[in-house]
């Protein structure tokens, strides 16, 4: 075997082995990935039936872990916004909100959760931006938590004719969502319609009965329209609702002024 036969022999051998490490290393580096997502899956499960039983802190706790072995996971990611947002934190929850649409785009609760968080800060218009652009997705489940949201918005800023609307649009998605009645009635109060609010805030009561601050608006909307026997009982509902609460110690100061109405 000449000189130049050898060295060509060890050049295939050495290259043999290189490839055989390479393979392996790639072997390695995939199982790894895998046992990670598997990991992380198991942890995010965890976190968020602790964010279904309404365990924040212990839900941000295990999607912490989570994180740090899937960080490019979107909803992972809106996962992590809300544990922040419903302790609270909205400065910690919108960067993991942003985060979960930078990695997918058209994920609309994510981008609806954002809204809600601007909107927790009172950044309206922020909170509008995101919520428009959720309202405008054909193929979203529910429209009418962002047309509701949206009403929502611009009550908070004054603009009771947009408000209206957008509560009318999410009525039309579903007729007895009591959040969009709730809302429509207290908008109506403040356009000074007291009639059309009792109507929309009966129909909210009828949808949440056991919401005490449903009552409370019901109350001060059949006070406005003269209904005086109505608005004290209604305020009565709200003691029996909440007793002992800042809002059942309002309600009570309030029934006692128009007692003597009827």
């Amino acid at each position: 075997m000449t000189y130049k036969e050898v060295n060509m022999k060890k050049i295939l051998l050495c290259g043999s082995v290189c490839l055989l490490v390479v393979g392996v290393l790639l072997a390695c580096t995939t199982k790894n990935l895998e046992e990670d997502r598997r990991k992380a899956e198991a942890l995010q499960n965890l976190g968020e039936a602790y964010l279904r039983q309404g365990k924040y802190s212990a839900a941000l706790k295990e999607l912490l872990k989570a994180e740090a072995l899937t960080p490019d996971d979107p909803y992972l990611q809106k996962s992590l916004g809300l544990s922040y947002y419903y302790k609270g934190k909205q400065d910690l929850a919108i960067p993991h909100f942003n985060n979960a649409l930078a990695l997918k785009n058209d994920y609309a609760p994510a981008r609806n959760n954002l809204g809600n968080a601007y909107a927790e800060k009172r950044q309206w218009d922020k909170a509008i931006e995101q919520y428009k652009v959720v309202s405008s997705d054909l193929v979203y489940a529910t429209p009418q938590y962002p047309l509701s949201n949206l009403g929502l918005a611009y009550y908070e800023i004054k603009d009771y004719q947009l408000s209206e609307e957008y509560f009318l649009k999410a009525l039309k998605v579903q007729q007895d969502f009591d959040r969009a009645l709730y809302g429509l009635g207290k908008t109506y109060m403040a356009m000074g319609r007291p009639a059309d609010a009792v109507v929309n805030l009966e129909g909210a009561a009828r949808a949440a009965p056991g919401v005490a601050e449903v009552h409370y608006e019901l109350a001060r909307a059949y006070s406005m329209n003269r209904q005086y026997k109505e608005a004290f009982d209604s305020y009565l509902q709200v003691v029996s609702l909440n007793p002992g609460s800042p809002l059942a110690n309002q309600a009570t100061l309030e029934a006692r002024k128009i007692k003597h109405l009827f």
